[in-house]
């Protein structure tokens, strides 16, 4: 991950082979059903490939994406969805692989020029921006929980929960209490909950959306309160 501009085309090739392989799925269910397709090698395959690990590191929620791009594929050949249902599946976790590649290679330009810079402490950040962060962590949650590591999911999430956004629930509760103590139920109760329940991906990716769009209020907010005291000062 230290030189990604030189495994570009590696990071290509990959994509492409995934595609190959995932549309090789999708062909044996046509012609044979569920036990010879196997969609359960969707995840083999990803796992196989360096550009797993490249696109967790440079941009996460496209990672969750493609994650649930895979279960959308085996998932919908498992149920025994119709073929034209299963292609549908497959067509979006294509264009979901090559905006992440497109991802990657944007960040690509960025480390040659040496323009990426190292995050900032969690300490060091600005209200603001840990709530960012916060929205970030969450897309990590999705991530883990469909490549099925739900302890690992509950871990970020209690993780996020007190090293990051208690630090700022104290600004927040002045400006909306009712928010923070949505956002505090949905960090102790219901996204854990539905981990624990072993909900599908989906479903904990829009109780994820559910908290973001909290977060963005959130910063509103937030933002909102650094205007007025920079126009008193």
């Amino acid at each position: 991950m230290n030189d990604l501009e030189a495994n570009l085309d590696s990071y290509t090739e990959e994509v492409s082979w995934l595609i190959e392989k995932v549309d090789g799925i999708v062909g044996a269910y046509e012609t044979g059903g569920l036990k010879a397709a196997k969609p359960e090698a969707v995840v083999d395959h990803w796992e196989a490939v360096d550009f797993h690990a490249a696109i967790e590191t440079n941009y996460i929620p496209l990672y969750a994406s493609i994650w649930q791009g895979l279960f959308g594929v085996r998932g919908a050949i498992e149920e025994g969805k119709t073929l034209a249902e299963v292609r549908m599946e497959q067509v979006q976790l294509e264009q979901t692989l090559w905006q992440a590649l497109g991802a990657v290679k944007m960040a690509a330009k960025v480390q040659a020029t040496g323009a990426l810079v190292a995050p900032a402490p969690d300490a060091a950040l600005t209200p603001v921006a840990t709530l960012t962060l916060v929205a970030e962590r969450l897309d990590r949650v999705v991530a883990k929980y469909a490549e099925q590591l739900g302890d690992e999911a509950t871990e970020i999430v209690q993780d996020t929960s007190l090293s990051l956004f208690e630090g700022v629930e104290g600004a927040l509760i002045e400006r909306d209490a009712d928010l923070v103590e949505d956002l505090e139920i949905d960090f102790n109760v219901t996204l854990p909950k539905a981990i624990e329940d072993s909900a599908t991906v989906d479903q904990v990716r829009s109780v994820v959306m559910a908290m973001q769009d909290k977060l963005d209020r959130a910063k509103t907010l937030l933002e909102d309160a650094q205007s007025e005291r920079s126009s008193v000062f």
